[in-house]
């Protein structure tokens, strides 16, 4: 039998997660029925209004530059550490705040690659994030390699007997999402890894959508590098910076592409010749963007109060709900479920598909459910275990069968 709306308020009331909800800003806007796309962009928590203003009148307004040196020079760093404790599984010192997705995903293959002379191909998903592709394709431009696209399942993603079919000792790197956009397939790291560097190779880890939904553990899997956003499930907001991971072993011969102060030895002494810090803030190259910065703070805080073990088990808790109310009510509607049906290889989405997604999508919009299409004809329901309740999630999974006809 389907969950009912009771049976939904029942799990609300028995969340132990329900009371983070109100730590974040409420819609203004009363016609929204749910949103269900912060696995595109996070809610704004309150503590980071608070916090914006304490930077704007405080830290900015009376610090002035006198900040940089009493607080803000070692954020990205240390706020890469707490990252790190609370849902990626690494040690301090391997994780820091940058720039953005693309650019500390240009760094970290660049840098793989020049870490694997004389191999001369990449590795990747054909139906990757398209960041993640055309990185690839430019690297591969500039330096002369080649790349071998894995085909996997839309509704899936890469397994292991796909990735050894394209591995040889020509593979300088290989580079995956850890959650598919798409499908919301998990992919088995610590397989993958294993796989990977039993040929030479190193592996670059994309994890925006793992990122706050679900334990990750870098360091348990031999993860080479990694790279993810804040905005999502971290709720850093807008444009916020990314991060990423250096594994200890391969940081003293890192050498990323994009030299700046910042990632130098001695920011301050304004030397001519470029000298990287040590460690992982080698990776850094220009002056990091503080108001982006403290919102990854506040969103790792709240992840951190609230336990990943914690969210992931609502995530999975949500996932199935919607799976189910989708099989009992889209299904019979010409819908088509394009995730996996097993919670334990699906991250915190579903994709419910169809030919007419696109319109479908603009119509739910407009009824108040807040969705996002991914083309050719998938629809994305971002569960964000923090911000998403399950009568809320009912809710909308209603609307969604109202505006579904059978398709003609």
């Amino acid at each position: 039998m389907a969950t009912t709306l009771e049976d939904a308020r029942a799990l609300d009331e028995q969340d132990p997660l329900a009371g983070f909800r109100e730590r974040f800003v409420s819609p203004a806007d009363a016609g929204i029925v749910a949103y269900l796309d912060g696995n595109s962009l996070g809610r704004p928590p309150k503590a980071t209004l608070a916090r914006l203003a304490s930077l704007v009148r405080d830290e900015w307004g009376t610090g002035l530059i006198r900040s940089w040196s009493a607080r803000w020079m070692e954020l990205p760093e240390r706020i890469g550490d707490r990252l790190g404790e609370a849902a990626l599984g690494a040690a301090a010192g391997q994780v820091i705040v940058a720039d953005s997705t693309s650019v500390c995903l240009y760094k970290l293959l660049r840098a793989a690659v020049a870490l694997r002379p004389g191999r001369t191909e990449f590795v990747t998903d054909r139906n990757n994030f398209p960041t993640d592709n055309y990185v690839v394709q430019g690297i591969a431009d500039e330096l002369g390699l080649d790349v071998r696209w894995i085909d996997s399942d839309p509704d899936g993603g890469v397994t292991a007997e796909q990735l050894a079919a394209e591995l040889s000792d020509r593979t300088a790197v290989v580079t995956l999402s850890h959650i598919a956009y798409r499908s919301a397939y998990l992919a088995d790291m610590p397989a993958l890894t294993a796989l990977a560097h039993e040929h030479g190779a190193l592996v670059v880890w994309d994890l925006c959508h793992s990122v706050g939904s679900i334990p990750v553990h870098l360091d348990a899997a031999g993860a080479d590098f990694a790279v993810g956003c804040t905005y999502k499930f971290l709720n850093a907001g807008p444009g916020a910076p990314a991060f990423l991971y250096v594994r200890e072993e391969h940081q003293e011969t890192f050498r990323q592409p994009v030299w700046g102060w910042m990632g130098g030895a001695s920011p301050f002494d304004m030397e001519h010749a470029y000298t990287p810090a040590p460690g992982v803030r080698r990776a850094l190259s220009g002056t990091p963007p503080i108001t982006g910065v403290v919102g990854v703070e506040e969103g790792v805080a709240l992840v951190a109060e609230a336990g990943i073990d914690r969210i992931r088990a609502k995530a999975v808790a949500l996932t199935e709900m919607v799976t189910a109310l989708a099989e009992d009510w889209l299904v019979p509607l010409g819908m088509r479920i394009a995730s996996p049906r097993n919670a334990e290889q699906r991250g915190a989405h579903v994709t419910i598909a169809r030919s007419d997604a696109a319109e479908l999508s603009r119509r739910l919009i407009e009824a108040g459910v807040i969705i996002d299409f991914r083309p050719p004809d998938g629809i994305r329901i971002g569960l964000s275990p923090l911000t998403t309740g399950f009568a809320e999630t009912w809710r909308a999974m209603d609307v969604i069968r109202a505006h579904s006809t059978a398709q003609r």
